[in-house]
């Protein structure tokens, strides 16, 4: 069940991004009176699941999930229709119009999937803000996990900036470790320099690392029914101070301390709405209170009115199209081995929540838009980019080219386009 609410999520996802590229295409095509002959969800590779012709057009849905097409007439395309491409060129044919007008057709998908991941953006902003844990407001500093100690962090660090910028959200602070080169780091009252390498990178990679999380300090925001806590009546809300005459005013230290006491007693000072208690705990064989620590007073939220919405929809999709493309630095690093990490469809629907959540489905689908568009109008045939490529040579050099040319650019991009994806699936995501 867990899986088909996954793939459901996944298919819808996709189909919204699809369907809303190619109607990028379409209506500028429609606009400039060029004849759209097919409109399809998915490829129809052999037989489509259903069509329907409306006017000149023969809408439908194809088997094949890898993406979908709109088929105008006139444009040498992945259908590569030679038999119409050697008749006489007619007025409503792609190749008849004028190459500024080819050229919007061409770039409205890409357009549609900016637009679309600003928009989804702003309106998540603006419909329920945004909550985050500020690097700034964090006294303790930071808590760092075994790979964050490989690197050069140490529990307590404050992350002052990475590469020259501040770092204003916690949660970012891991991306920009992972595709920077270098943190400014205050520790124990002393600024320092960390620099990250390539190996580095690959470790937090491979061990999918958090690398850093919140200090955050022993207050209680849960109290299991039936535990040890419940029995000698710990609350929500306390903090616990001292465990057997101990600091554990901070959480790691605290769980250090129960821990360390199995089959054994603690006593514990709690300080609880400014009143100071004693409390004592006898701990079983497993060494577990049932408590779990509060993060409430370490996150802030961002409102926004519909106005300020959209110039920070704007920001966020730009910072997001951003660490996309600073990937590919990665990529291209083989020391990294970040190319073992590229998902194919199999890798998405893994990483789709396993349960509806409104706010992450629409974050992620924000997301894959900026990545289609941005993927979409690299310089490769068969992609946006690659007729994109031969426009602006045209409109640059007053020349078309050769129909020949384009059909082996075409065959070219879409060979290499589908054995990247072909390799990614079954080496990254399957074997």
């Amino acid at each position: 069940m867990e899986l088909l609410s996954k793939i459901g999520q996944f298919v819808l996802m996709i189909s919204i991004l699809v369907i809303l590229h190619e109607f990028g295409h379409y209506i500028p095509a429609k606009i400039f009176k060029t004849k759209i002959e097919k409109f399809f969800l998915f490829f129809d590779v052999k037989f489509a699941l259903f069509k329907k012709k409306i006017g000149e057009t023969t809408w439908g849905i194809g088997w094949l999930p890898l993406g979908g097409y709109v088929k105008i007439a006139g444009m040498i395309d992945e259908s590569m229709d030679r038999d119409q491409m050697a008749k006489p060129p007619q007025p409503w044919e792609f190749r008849s119009k004028p190459a500024w007008q080819r050229l919007i057709i061409m770039c409205g998908g890409v357009i549609v999937n900016f637009l679309l991941g600003w928009f989804v953006l702003s309106g998540l902003l603006f419909t329920y803000g945004e909550t985050y844990i500020p690097t700034n407001l964090l006294k303790n500093g930071i808590e760092v996990d075994s790979v964050g100690k490989v690197i050069g962090l140490k529990t307590g660090d404050k992350i002052l900036s990475i590469d020259g910028k501040p770092v204003k959200r916690l949660m970012e602070a891991s991306v920009e470790i992972l595709l920077g080169d270098q943190a400014s780091i205050e520790r124990e009252g002393r600024q320092i320099t960390l620099n990250f390498t390539a190996e580095h990178k690959k470790l937090m990679l491979q061990k999918q690392s958090q690398i850093v999380m919140p200090r955050i300090e022993s207050i209680l925001d849960t109290v299991l029914p039936n535990s040890i806590a419940a029995s000698i009546g710990l609350q929500k809300g306390d903090l616990i101070t001292h465990a057997n005459n101990k600091n554990t005013l901070l959480w790691k230290d605290l769980v250090t301390e129960i821990t360390s006491h199995k089959n054994d007693t603690l006593q514990l000072k709690i300080l609880r709405n400014g009143l100071a208690l004693q409390k004592m705990a006898v701990l079983d064989q497993n060494g577990k209170l049932g408590i779990g620590p509060s993060f409430t007073n370490l996150y802030v939220t961002d409102n926004y009115t519909f106005l300020e919405s959209i110039p920070a929809g704007l920001h966020k999709a730009i910072w997001t199209l951003s660490f996309q493309i600073r990937q590919f630095k990665l990529f291209f690093n083989k020391k990294t081995e970040a190319y073992k990490e590229m998902h194919g469809p199999v890798g998405i629907v893994q990483q789709m929540p396993s349960k509806w959540n409104t706010t992450r489905f629409w974050s992620q689908l924000a997301m894959f838009s900026l990545w289609l568009g941005f993927v979409n109008i690299l310089p490769i045939p068969a992609l946006d980019g690659g007729h994109v490529m031969f426009l602006l040579y045209e409109i640059v050099s007053g020349k078309k080219p050769s129909q020949k040319v384009l059909e082996i650019g075409q065959i070219i991009g879409f060979v290499l386009t589908m054995g990247l994806m072909l390799f990614i699936t079954v080496f990254n995501d399957i074997l």
